[in-house]
């Protein structure tokens, strides 16, 4: 995939409003992001943004996940959580555990190795981020984080009255 598929940003002509011109450049910019983010994983660690998501999921929870849990805050099916599971299982990163009550249930969590490992990783993710932004100064980073949050906050006010 090059660049110029990514740029969604250059559907939008003078005529479109503002906001959806923005719209598309946020959009763009946090898929050139991604895509630089997947390709360094690819290459530095051998893994993928959804291995790295899921292991993300698991360090932040360390007594363990449900699958169904791991699912619903990866917002994919649990066909592909089993999956990808399976392959963190097999290289050693994660174990599963039986759920106390629950014979047909088990919990994931990450193995002191699979935590070593993720440590590395999110280390140098976080690097990766802050060079996307290299090109802002202090300032427009503080400006832009906070009319960010304005936008958040006015979509989870509308979202809450759609519901």
């Amino acid at each position: 995939m090059n660049t110029s598929s990514l740029d969604l940003e250059a559907r939008a002509h003078s005529e479109h409003a503002q906001e959806l011109r923005l719209w598309l450049r946020l959009l763009t910019c946090s898929q050139l992001i991604e895509k630089r983010v997947r390709v360094c994983l690819r290459e530095q660690f051998d893994t993928t943004l959804p291995r790295f998501d899921l292991m993300a999921q698991l360090e932040r929870h360390p007594e363990g996940l449900k699958m169904k849990e791991l699912s619903h805050r990866l917002m994919v099916t649990g066909g592909n959580v089993t999956g990808i599971t399976d392959q963190l299982v097999t290289e050693g990163l994660v174990e599963r555990m039986g759920v106390d009550g629950d014979r047909r249930a088990f919990r994931v969590r990450l193995t002191d190795r699979g935590r070593a490992s993720f440590v590395e990783m999110a280390q140098q993710h976080e690097q990766w981020i802050v060079e996307a932004f290299d090109g802002l100064s202090a300032r427009d980073l503080d400006s832009l984080h906070k009319l960010l949050g304005k936008v958040k906050q006015h979509q989870t006010q509308l979202n809450r009255i759609d519901e």
